[in-house]
């Protein structure tokens, strides 16, 4: 009988770390390598099962701080794509957690950063619950991709956002956070077919950036949906551009995807993470295998 490894709850990155080992040493044929470091130096691990380079397919998770339900969705993926085998014809590379100091911070506040960012961060809120989404530079990741970012950086000016803040912030210049990077240097070392970035909440598929969208988009989106009952839909004119699939879009002109997953409001209680698997699995699985 098959014993599933239970899930860390609250995904902690080192807890989150400790999972992923613990999935490795099940499942040898699955990879783990560090695509680099955060602001405060915690690694951001990515998860690589199958060895065909030509065709990768990228899941991300946690790059917004408060959704950190997202990370536990990406690992449950994760198990299950181990218990179905080493993919012959392309290789999943989950990253799980690109925010961990954000994470870190939504989790536990300032206390979590090194001693001398810590009033700096409780100056910014980080210790009010359920408000933190940014990183520890107080610069919110998915605004700060190199796409549409200085339209992007003039709709968060009008609404008086102009330095770093618990969300929204897109930093003084796309690609300015480590973490950014690490994703951005990734996609640029080898060659993603397809990405997928996990954020909640909404019941929601976002599919297209700008005329680089591949025409098979929204007809793949709504094959997504059906699976899902999930509605495919366009974001709010302040979650467009800047964001991880916009840029992947717009750089490569393959299919990039945002789920926001479950309903509810940010943070998502741990109690959601089974009815949004059980909602959201079979979608999952298919996009992993498309």
């Amino acid at each position: 009988m098959y014993d599933s490894l239970i899930l860390p709850v609250p995904a902690s990155p080192a807890a989150v770390a400790a999972y992923g080992r613990a999935l490795h040493r099940r499942y040898p044929a699955l990879s783990i390598v560090s695509i680099g470091q955060s602001v405060c130096g915690r690694s951001i691990d990515a998860y690589v099962l199958g060895r065909d380079a030509s065709r990768i397919v990228l899941v991300a998770a946690a790059v917004h701080a408060q959704e950190w339900l997202t990370s536990l969705v990406a690992l449950r993926l994760l198990e299950a794509l181990c218990r179905l085998g080493e993919p012959r014809d392309r290789a999943v590379v989950i990253l799980p957690q690109v925010n961990p100091d954000g994470v870190a911070i939504a989790l536990s506040g300032a206390r979590s950063a090194p001693q001398n960012r810590r009033a700096w961060l409780r100056s910014l809120g980080s210790d009010v619950p359920g408000r933190w989404q940014a990183n520890a530079r107080g610069v919110d990741l998915n605004h700060n991709f190199n796409a549409g970012w200085k339209k992007l950086q003039e709709l968060e000016q009008k609404i008086g956002i102009v330095g770093p803040a618990p969300r929204r912030f897109g930093g003084f210049s796309p690609e300015s956070e480590p973490e950014t990077r690490a994703v951005c240097d990734l996609c640029r070392r080898v060659r993603v077919s397809q990405l997928l970035a996990l954020h909640s909440q909404g019941e929601e598929i976002y599919w297209q950036y700008g005329d680089r969208t591949p025409k098979e988009a929204r007809a793949v989106a709504e094959m997504l949906a059906a699976l899902s009952g999930y509605r495919v839909a366009s974001p709010e004119p302040l979650a467009t551009g800047g964001g991880m699939k916009d840029w992947f879009i717009e750089q490569y002109g393959r299919f990039g995807f945002t789920l926001e997953l479950g309903r509810g409001v940010n943070p998502l209680p741990a109690d959601d993470l089974d009815p949004i698997w059980d909602k959201t699995s079979e979608m999952l699985l298919a996009f992993a295998t498309l």
